[in-house]
C-alpha cells in the first residue's frame, strides 16, 4: 500500500475522543512526514484547546447533539445534519482526503455522512461498550470498525466483527519506562525516592468522591510512610488536606504530563475511563478503579477485564471511604511483591502498539 496523501480525522467533545485522535495523528506523521492531516472539530468542543497546540490543522464545522436512539429517520430528517455534512464535505474535497478516520463525538457524524456520499473509505475507532451514538450511526456506512479492547466484540452485537487494535497512546506514555523515570519524576514533584507513592487522579473532570476519600485518609497514609501525589481535577473544589504531615502529600489541580505521575507512582487510584484503563494497563501500573457511578456502567465494563486479569482492584464509588483507603490501600502499597504481580498482569493485558495497529488497519481499508 502506497503512502496516504491526505487523511481527515474526526473526533471531539471529550478527551476520550481527542487523545486517541492525537496519538494516531502523531503515528501517521512519524510513518509518513509528508501526509496531510486535517482534524474536524466543533466550535465549542475541548478539541479547540487540545489539537492546535499539537500543530495540527483543526477545521470547525457545526455539530448537533444526536438523539440517543438511532433509526434511519434520524438520517432522513434533520436539515441541520446535512448542513453540517456539507461543511465537512467541503473540507474533505479541499484537502482531497483519501480516508476519513472517526473517533466518536458529535462531529464525527457529518464527517461519516460526507465521506459516505463521496464513497470514500471510512474507518471507525471505538473504545466503549455500548458504542457511542455517533459511531453507532457511522457503522451504518462502513464495515471498517476497530476497537480498543478485547472484551468489546463479545459484549456488543454492533462490534461483533470489529478488529481489536488497542487504543492509540501518546509516545510519552506508550514508551514509558516507569522504573527508569521514577526518581526524576518524584524529584519533579518534591517526593522522596525511598517511600511508596500513591497517585490519585479522577480523570480530566476529577472526582470529588475519590478526592474526599483519599484526603480523609491522609493522616493514616502518612503515618504508614505512604506519600501521595493527588491531582484534584481542575473542575473540582479543592479538598483540604492536613498540612502537618510527616511525609509529602502533594496536590495539583491538573497534570498535563500524566506520564510523570505514572512514573512516580507505585499504585494509582482513578476512574475507569477508557483512556485511563488503556494507559495504566499498557505501562503495567497497578490501579484501584473507582468507576464513575452516574453512567451506563461503561467505566465498570472498561475496568473489569484488567481487574479480572489480576492488574488491579475495583471498588464502587459508594464504598470508597477514608476507612476503605486505610484498610485496603495501605497494606497493598506496602507489599512490593503483590504490586509487582499486579503490574505484570496489567502489562500482559494492556498493549502499547494501538497507534500502529490502527494505522495498518487504515491502510487495509484504503487498499480494499
Amino acid at each position: 500500500m502506497g503512502p496516504l496523501r491526505s487523511v481527515v480525522l474526526a473526533g471531539g467533545g471529550t478527551g476520550g475522543h481527542i487523545y486517541p485522535l492525537l496519538a494516531f495523528a502523531d503515528c501517521l506523521r512519524r510513518h509518513d512526514p509528508g501526509v496531510r492531516i486535517t482534524c474536524l472539530g466543533t466550535p465549542r468542543g475541548l478539541e479547540n484547546e487540545l489539537i492546535p497546540p499539537q500543530g495540527y490543522d483543526l477545521r470547525q464545522i457545526p455539530a448537533y447533539q444526536l438523539p440517543r436512539s438511532i433509526n434511519m429517520n434520524l438520517i432522513r430528517t434533520p436539515g441541520r445534519m446535512w448542513t453540517a455534512a456539507r461543511a465537512a464535505g467541503k473540507v474533505i474535497d479541499e484537502v482531497r482526503a483519501d480516508v476519513v478516520v472517526g473517533f466518536g463525538g458529535y462531529v464525527s457524524v457529518p464527517a461519516y455522512l460526507a465521506a459516505w456520499r463521496r464513497e470514500l473509505p471510512i474507518v471507525i475507532h471505538e473504545v466503549n461498550v455500548p458504542p457511542g451514538v455517533a459511531n453507532r450511526l457511522g457503522m451504518k456506512f462502513t464495515k471498517h470498525v476497530a476497537v480498543g479492547f478485547p472484551h468489546q466484540p463479545t459484549q456488543a452485537e454492533a462490534l461483533r466483527d470489529a478488529r481489536v487494535v488497542g487504543v492509540p497512546l501518546r509516545r510519552g506514555i506508550a514508551g514509558l519506562d516507569r522504573a527508569a523515570m521514577r526518581d526524576a519524576a518524584r524529584a519533579r514533584f518534591g517526593l522522596r525516592p525511598d517511600l511508596p507513592v500513591l497517585f490519585v487522579a479522577g480523570g480530566s473532570q476529577g472526582a470529588r468522591s475519590i478526592n474526599l476519600a483519599v484526603a480523609g485518609a491522609a493522616k493514616e497514609l502518612a503515618r504508614n510512610g505512604v506519600q501521595v501525589l493527588h491531582v484534584m481535577g481542575a473542575r473540582n473544589e479543592p479538598v483540604p488536606v492536613p498540612t502537618d504531615l510527616p511525609v509529602p502529600y502533594v496536590t495539583l489541580p491538573y497534570l498535563s504530563e500524566m506520564e510523570l505521575g505514572y512514573a512516580a507512582a507505585d499504585l494509582m487510584v482513578g476512574r475507569g475511563g477508557a483512556m485511563t484503563c488503556a494507559e495504566v494497563a499498557a505501562i503495567g501500573l497497578p490501579t484501584i478503579y473507582v468507576p464513575y457511578p452516574h453512567s451506563n456502567q461503561e467505566q465498570k465494563r472498561n475496568a473489569l477485564p484488567v481487574v479480572e486479569a489480576g492488574g488491579g482492584l475495583l471498588v464502587d464509588d459508594s464504598e470508597l471511604t477514608p476507612a476503605w483507603v486505610e484498610q485496603t490501600v495501605i497494606p497493598l502499597i506496602r507489599d512490593p511483591h503483590r504490586l509487582a504481580a499486579m503490574g505484570a498482569a496489567a502489562a500482559a493485558y494492556g498493549r502499547r502498539d494501538g497507534d500502529v495497529a490502527l494505522l495498518n488497519f487504515v491502510y487495509e481499508a484504503v487498499a480494499r
